[in-house]
C-alpha cells in the first residue's frame, strides 16, 4: 500500500500533491506527537504550525504564515476541506493550469493570513484576544471564488439538489461565514472572506493582463531550477499578453490556436450546459488538454 501511495504522489498533479501534503503534516504529527506524552514529553505541535492572532508571535515563529494551511485540528477538519479542495481543483484546473492552482493555493493563504493578524489589531472586538488559524480552508475558498470568477454560470450536480450554478454554492459558502462571524472561530471566517476575496479579484485581474500571483510562480521556477536533478515537463501556458494596435493592454486569457479554441468552445458549453452535457470525445478531450 505504501508503495502505491508513493507511485500516486508521483505521477499524480499538483492538485494530488497538495492533498497528499495536507495529509501528511496531519498524519505523521498526529502519531508522533500522540506517542510522545507516553515517555512525558508533551509538545504542543499545532502551536508550533499555527498562524497566532498575536503579531509578535510572527517573529518567534515566521513559517507559520505558510505550515498553517497544511494543518489541521481533527479528522473532521482535514476531511471537510480535503474534499473542498479538491471539488474546487478539478474545477479550476478545466480552466486554468496546475501551476497558477498551486500559486493560488500558496498565496491566497497568505493574503488570508494577513487579513487574520490585520482583523485582530484592528476590530475593537477582537482586541485582546488570544487565538490561532489552522487549516487549508481559506485556500480552498480562493480557489473556489476564483472559479466563479471566471464562470459562474457553470452547472453543478449536487446530490438531493440536483442541478444548480457554482455561484450559487459560492455565495452559500460566504453567507455561512458572514453568519458565524460573531460566534466561535471569528478570526478563522475571516480569513475565508479573506480568501475567497483574494480569489475573485485575482481573475478579474488577470483578464486584464495582471497576474499577481507571477511573484510567487517566479520563486517556484527558481527552485525548480536550483534543486531539480532534471527540467520538469513546463506547464501549459492559458495566459498570455500581446499588444494590440492601440498599445492596449488586453486578457490574458486570449489565445489563437486551433486546440485552445476547441478548447474554448467546450468550456463555453460547459458554462451553458453543464459538464454532463459534453460527448464522450470531449470529455476525453479536455482531459488530455488539462494533461499538457
Amino acid at each position: 500500500m505504501l508503495e502505491d501511495l508513493k507511485l500516486q504522489f508521483k505521477i499524480g498533479d499538483v492538485l494530488t500533491k497538495l492533498i497528499f501534503w495536507n495529509i501528511t503534516f496531519f498524519a505523521i504529527p498526529s502519531i508522533v506527537f500522540g506517542i510522545l506524552p507516553l515517555f512525558n514529553i508533551n509538545i504542543d505541535y499545532l502551536n508550533l504550525v499555527s498562524l497566532s492572532s498575536n503579531p509578535n508571535d510572527l517573529l518567534l515563529k515566521p513559517w507559520s504564515i505558510l505550515t498553517y494551511e497544511f494543518c489541521h485540528s481533527s479528522i473532521l477538519h482535514i476531511l471537510f476541506n480535503l474534499i473542498m479542495l479538491n471539488f474546487a481543483g478539478r474545477l479550476f484546473l478545466i480552466f486554468f493550469n496546475q501551476k497558477q492552482l498551486l500559486s493560488l493555493y500558496f498565496v491566497g493563504s497568505l493574503f488570508a493570513g494577513i487579513v487574520f493578524l490585520l482583523s485582530y489589531m484592528f476590530f475593537p472586538a477582537l482586541a485582546n484576544v488570544n487565538t490561532a488559524l489552522v487549516g487549508a480552508s481559506a485556500s480552498v475558498m480562493a480557489i473556489l471564488f476564483a472559479t466563479v470568477s471566471y464562470s459562474p454560470l457553470m452547472n453543478i450536480r449536487l446530490l438531493l439538489f440536483g442541478n444548480v450554478k457554482l455561484w450559487h454554492i459560492a455565495l452559500v459558502l460566504i453567507v455561512i461565514d458572514l453568519f458565524q462571524l460573531p460566534k466561535d472561530n471569528t478570526g478563522g471566517h475571516l480569513a475565508h472572506i479573506g480568501g475567497a476575496f483574494f480569489g475573485y479579484f485575482y481573475i478579474k485581474l488577470l483578464k486584464n493582463g495582471i497576474d499577481i500571483c507571477n511573484w510567487f510562480t517566479f520563486i517556484i521556477d527558481a527552485l525548480l531550477s536550483i534543486f531539480g536533478s532534471r527540467k520538469s515537463k513546463p506547464f501549459k501556458k492559458v495566459h498570455r499578453t500581446y499588444k494590440a494596435a492601440a498599445e492596449k493592454r488586453v486578457s490574458k486569457i486570449v489565445t489563437k490556436n486551433k486546440a485552445q479554441q476547441q478548447i474554448d468552445d467546450i468550456l463555453d458549453k460547459i458554462s451553458q450546459s453543464g459538464y454532463e452535457s459534453l460527448s464522450s470525445e470531449e470529455k476525453e478531450f479536455l482531459f488530455k488538454a488539462g494533461k499538457l
